[in-house]
């Protein structure tokens, strides 16, 4: 059949039109979906609660994702149904969930929840959810998000952090901690790839403990809120955790270049700066959580196809590590 050129023309603008509603109803569905990603609340069981004498977790087994617990004394049976994140931590009757939601582009949120595992703030993010951490007292958080790249494993110049405080008592929040004022080697320093990540908090909630990254190079700081300041203290320390004595800081170091098995997990003393390697041997890329004075809990690589398992370790470095957790990640113990 041949058309006549005002035929043509017809056709040509009935098929434009479809075309165009169909790209509008395509949009259309994508708002939708990713407003109702952005609306959903956190979902948990109404039982699920922050218990003390718990340790909570989140479970890479059935019903991967979410967050459930055991008793602390490791016998018990495992209690599913807790709220879905990516990453989480609680501590003071105050969790902290990090989540990432699947749309163009995904989206990332710092969800703050209390003792009931109810939603109290939802904070937007950008980039990969990677550390969270939450004060004894529950009022400071924290959490780095990788924001370029996707892993630290291959050196400082992979990846990009963007590491945030929240005061939940005041509402204040520090979006960016590159913001602080930095002294280093006894001088303010100044550069543009300095990058924080793994905070952990004193007993005070103003002193802190991070790491921060420049010119190849990882260093452990001491924060002061109120001061808004911070000095770094200690060369080649990563993912630092304050043990709940507050004076001892377990860390990840390197200790060999490369991707393939760079780190191990140490202990050091604040007040006289000694470290001493701790009796796991496997690469730990985590922030090692202090299940009490003693013993530090962490994450490996799963065995017999789990994803992840969640070992322990005694801090004074004697022993031998434990599988605690199979099929478990993001350790937190609740007091």
């Amino acid at each position: 059949m041949t058309l006549t050129p005002p035929e043509a023309s017809t056709r040509l603008r009935v098929v434009s039109v479809v075309a165009a509603a169909a790209l509008l109803a395509a949009v259309a569905v994508t708002y939708t979906v990713r407003a109702v990603h952005r609306a959903e609340p956190i979902a948990s069981s109404s039982e699920f609660a922050l218990d003390p004498g718990h340790l909570y977790f989140r479970s890479t087994q059935a019903g991967a994702g979410r967050v459930a617990r055991l008793p602390a004394s490791g016998t018990g049976p495992r209690t599913p149904n807790g709220p879905s994140c990516e990453r989480f931590y609680a501590a003071g009757g105050t969790a902290l969930c990090l989540l990432r939601r699947p749309g163009i582009p995904p989206k990332s949120y710092a969800v703050v929840l209390d003792e009931r595992l109810r939603e109290k703030r939802r904070v937007a993010l950008t980039g990969i959810p990677n550390r969270a951490r939450v004060s004894a007292s529950g009022r400071m958080l924290s959490w780095t998000m990788f924001t370029t790249g996707d892993s630290y494993a291959g050196g400082s110049s992979s990846f990009s952090t963007r590491t945030s405080i929240l005061d939940t008592r005041t509402g204040y929040l520090v979006k960016n901690m590159e913001e602080i004022p930095l002294t280093l080697d006894g001088r303010r320093y100044h550069s543009p790839d300095v990058n924080y990540w793994g905070v952990t908090f004193a007993r005070d909630d103003n002193r802190f403990y991070a790491t921060v990254s420049t010119k190849g190079k990882t260093y452990l700081v001491q924060g002061d809120m109120r001061k808004w300041a911070a000095r770094a203290l200690r060369e080649n320390v990563e993912c630092p955790s304050l043990s709940p004595d507050n004076t001892r800081i377990a860390f990840k170091k390197r200790v060999r270049g490369g991707t393939k098995n760079p780190w191990r997990l140490y202990v050091l003393d604040l007040r006289t700066l000694r470290e001493h390697p701790l009796a796991e041997r496997h690469s730990v890329d985590d922030q090692a959580a202090w299940l009490d004075d003693d013993t530090l809990a962490y994450t490996l690589p799963g065995r017999e196809g789990r994803k992840q398992d969640i070992w322990t370790v005694r801090a004074d470095g004697t022993g031998r590590p434990e599988l605690r957790v199979p099929g478990g990640s993001s350790p937190a113990r609740v007091r």
